[in-house]
């Protein structure tokens, strides 16, 4: 983790690095408004931590920097309760080692949003085989927080202080794939003009994620299976066997069962990857979470947009508790991203949602079950988008591939 420390008092600065020093954390301190904005600019900082009493920022100054940021306040108890400042967010002085440490902690911890008993037991779930090494199989709808809930399992897991690498299986290209895992060495091929390290290696110690792994060539996974089972693997153009220690994490949206029968995915790496198999149900099986993670995506976006917060009117949270939500979470956020985009009002109406089109409003009252629903919206999308396949997955929060597979259903049934 990267901190900048913005501290007028060189001495405070000191004893926050002084804390700080036995971490695994990158340490930048500065006491100028210039070397302040040179840092700033640049945005490589996950935290920053910045002194109440500095004269050369306002609030409002170093919060318009801060976006893909956190900004954890110095400053004593009243002076941080004049500015209104969560004391949760805030840290007093002097310091203790944990104390900070603790706070550090919390602000890394990944966003997981849940009311629904489901989820509540998934969590549950998720603590208890983080502390394992054995590999983990998510399994799930696109858009359902695959990516989310395999942070969690790395987050409470040993491996936490080591790296978490992720591997996007679908947009690999089939030429490049032994490279993008293995790395490989200079010259070993046409445009191979130095060494690479590939993710299996920069995963040593950590947790590398496989999402969407049924996407990954059969050419390559009886490769992928040996550096699973032995933790041992060659660079590309390389000689020497390198070891590895890491802790693999699975996800897909397919059904591997039909994928192993159909002979694209090879039956002995699944049962290697699918050691501890997880499940996350869609977002219209558990609608307790679909007004908690609108309301936390309404005030990101907001914040995003630099808009003052907003609220949900009650015939849009009808909508958005009703609507079946086929893109899940991924499409949640979208449709409220897209609102808050267009709206200059206090509040967010069902006329800001305009990528759910008239139909699918009236679908809600109309006793149709969620899987006729979904279909209509889908086929409706496709329609609008002039059966463009990548502006209606992009549109619905969906994969292309995940389009396609419905698309198909919908031609048996």
């Amino acid at each position: 983790m990267q901190i900048l420390i913005i501290h007028s008092n060189s001495g405070q600065s000191e004893l926050l690095l002084k804390n700080l020093s036995t971490s695994n954390h990158f340490l930048c301190s500065v006491c100028s408004k210039e070397s302040s904005l040179q840092h700033l600019v640049k945005k490589d900082f996950d935290i920053v931590l910045c002194d109440l009493q500095t004269a050369f920022f306002s609030q409002d100054e170093i919060s318009k920097y801060l976006k893909a940021s956190k900004l954890i306040y110095i400053g004593s108890h009243s002076e941080l309760q004049k500015r209104q400042i969560p004391i949760e967010t805030s840290i007093q002085l002097p310091i203790s080692q944990s104390k900070l440490q603790h706070l550090l902690e919390d602000q890394k911890k990944p966003n997981f949003i849940a009311k629904s008993a489901s989820m509540q037991r998934l969590l549950c779930d998720v603590k208890k085989v983080a502390k394992s090494n054995a590999n983990i199989f998510i399994t799930g709808e696109s858009g359902t927080g695959k990516e989310v809930i395999s942070s969690l399992i790395h987050y409470y897991s040993t491996r936490a202080p080591f790296p978490f690498i992720k591997v996007n299986c679908a947009a690999l290209v089939e030429n490049l794939v032994e490279s993008e895992f293995f790395g490989h060495e200079k010259g070993s091929f046409t445009g191979a003009i130095k060494q690479r390290i590939g993710r299996l290696e920069l995963a040593d110690k950590g947790t590398l994620l496989l999402d969407e792994i049924s996407e990954v060539p059969l050419t390559f996974q009886a490769k992928l299976l040996r550096a699973v089972q032995e933790m041992e693997f060659e660079r590309v153009g390389g000689a020497n066997t390198l070891k590895v220690d890491v802790r693999f994490i699975a996800t897909s949206n397919q059904n591997m069962q039909d994928a192993i029968s159909h002979k694209t995915f090879r039956e002995d790496l699944y049962y290697r990857l699918n050691v501890i198999p997880l499940s996350i149900p869609p977002l219209r099986d558990r609608r307790e979470d679909i007004l908690p993670l609108a309301e936390h995506f309404l005030f990101s976006f907001c914040q995003k947009e630099n808009k003052k917060p907003k609220v949900f009117t009650e015939k849009a949270k009808n909508l958005l508790q009703n609507y079946s939500w086929p893109g899940n979470i991924r499409q949640l956020a979208n449709s409220i991203e897209h609102a808050v985009a267009l709206s200059d009002a206090p509040d967010i109406d069902v006329s800001l949602f305009s990528s759910l089109t008239d139909q699918d409003k009236s679908l809600i009252t109309s006793g149709m079950t969620l899987k006729q629903m979904e279909k209509i919206h889908l086929l409706q999308t496709l329609k609008n988008m002039q059966n463009n396949r990548t502006k209606t997955a992009n549109a619905l929060g969906i994969s292309v591939r995940t389009l396609r597979n419905k698309l198909n259903e919908y031609k048996k049934d």
